[in-house]
């Protein structure tokens, strides 16, 4: 089993025999508008072309349709056919761009002997949920397979512990540039809520994503590092990847 960063939230990952993607960013950098007014997004350029992005993939799984997570780019390239599965709610508007196997998943289904259970998430606290709306994370299971728990687009709050006690997951990806909203409201983990996710999991690897690709993020990379340094998480439970790198389990 492997899990590839591509950039942002987009991971390729290889699963019980199958290959599948993640909320897939594909526009070219500095090519979307800003998020905080201070530059285009995205920041970087993918780190292989689109083209090799979608190679062989046999589904795609979209968390929730901001901008960050689907972009025109993946709408253009990804093929109508696909298997694209999303939360309840974003079926139609997948379905308005021509995706004719968008399907959502409510509770939990199985594809491909993989199954996959919807997970809560917390996108940012306060008002801004308004602004943001929802979004979901994802767990994946199959037999003698490491269970994966994709937390998405969510802050450290209770629900997710829960989930974390509830199935026990072997990798936890967490979405930790610390980017904020509005009047600098937090919308996704930063580095001291990602050591929280490390703390409520010492047996499991955590694998932070999310990072350096927007103009609204706070943490880079070398801070969630430094930061865990400090607080005696090692590189073996916390890993940072760089977009492109795999990471095989």
């Amino acid at each position: 089993m492997q899990i590839q960063l591509i950039r942002n939230a987009t991971l390729r990952i290889n699963y019980a025999g199958k290959i599948f993607l993640t909320d897939p960013f594909l526009a070219r950098k500095h090519t979307l508008p800003s998020y905080k007014g201070v530059s285009p997004n995205p920041l970087v350029e993918l780190p292989m072309s689109a083209n090799d992005v979608l190679d062989g993939i046999e589904m795609a799984l979209i968390s929730h349709l901001h901008s960050d997570h689907f972009d025109p780019t993946a709408k253009e390239l990804l093929n109508k056919d696909l298997t694209v599965f999303c939360q309840p709610g974003d079926e139609s508007e997948l379905v308005k761009d021509g995706f004719i196997n968008a399907l959502p998943i409510y509770e939990s289904l199985v594809w491909e002997g993989i199954t996959i259970s919807r997970t809560p998430a917390q996108h940012g606290s306060g008002g801004v949920l308004t602004d943001m709306g929802n979004t979901s994370g994802f767990v994946f299971q199959a037999e003698d397979q490491k269970t994966i728990y994709w937390a998405g687009d969510t802050i450290w709050y209770p629900t997710v512990k829960d989930i974390i006690h509830q199935f026990q997951p072997d990798i936890i990806l967490t979405h930790s540039c610390g980017a904020v909203w509005g009047d600098g409201v937090l919308i996704i983990m930063d580095a001291e809520q990602t050591l929280e996710v490390c703390r409520a999991a010492p047996q499991s690897t955590v694998v932070a994503i999310h990072m350096e690709a927007l103009d609204h993020a706070t943490i880079t990379r070398s801070d969630l590092r430094s930061l865990a340094d400090n607080n005696k998480i090692t590189s073996s439970q916390l890993l940072i990847p760089a977009d492109g790198e795999i990471l095989k389990f």
